[in-house]
């Protein structure tokens, strides 16, 4: 009887914390609308990689550390949770999101680049309003870098004694529908956690660690 007692009791504590657990709703990719703008003129596409070098020191030299913000926007397909990811010349995977300018606050900033890479929004300089209600969540991931080349690192290592870039990455808590717009120069893909779990080589070490960074959160997969 005791040893029974001691066996409840110890389980008595792991499904409080399961109750805890946070729970993300997640709906059908069906119920999102898709369009398309006009295309994104990178402001800088004719820089060299030394001149970015250049620039990006002078900024860093003006402003201090580079802070960049990304959101995890999920959405259901076969059952399974899918990331929203946009593709870049047919090639490279980014999240949606970008740096911050200076002084601006994560949730504003993200909330500002993701109206600008997926709504008719644009991002020019006299933008501050919130047009779109975007949901952010809790900040799940950060990473740093240690040269604006260098590959972000999830900690700080303690030859990190003037970290370049701190990126960012926070919960986007979708609607039940929303219309989305993304440059035609663009693409937004639907991604299983399943094919960007490990998958570095593919995705870069950010994106592919996201299915480890969403373990402590339960999924409502609503598929009617």
């Amino acid at each position: 009887m005791g040893l029974e007692m001691e066996e409840v009791a110890a389980a008595l504590p792991m499904e409080a914390a399961a109750a805890r657990e946070p729970g993300v709703e997640i709906y059908p990719l069906s119920l999102y609308y898709f369009g398309a703008k006009d295309a994104a003129v990178p402001p800088r596409a004719v820089e060299t990689p030394a001149d970015r070098a250049l620039r990006l020191k002078a900024n860093f030299a003006a402003h201090g550390l580079r802070t960049s913000v990304h959101g995890v926007l999920l959405v259901e397909l076969f059952d399974h949770p899918h990331v929203l990811l946009l593709q870049v010349r047919n090639s490279s995977f980014v999240l949606p999101g970008g740096r911050l300018r200076p002084g601006e606050e994560d949730v504003q900033g993200l909330k500002r680049k993701l109206s600008s890479k997926l709504s008719v929004v644009g991002d020019s300089d006299d933008f501050t309003g919130d047009v779109d209600d975007w949901q952010v969540g809790e900040c799940i991931g950060m990473w740093w870098r240690s040269e604006f080349g260098a590959v972000p690192c999830p900690y700080m290592p303690p030859s990190f004694r003037t970290p370049k870039e701190c990126i960012k990455l926070f919960l986007i808590r979708l609607p039940m529908s929303r219309r989305f717009v993304v440059p035609r120069n663009m693409k937004l893909l639907a991604v299983p956690l399943s094919q960007i779990h490990g998958n570095a080589q593919v995705y870069g070490p950010i994106i592919s660690g996201i299915p480890n960074l969403l373990s402590k959160f339960s999924f409502n997969v609503i598929s009617d």
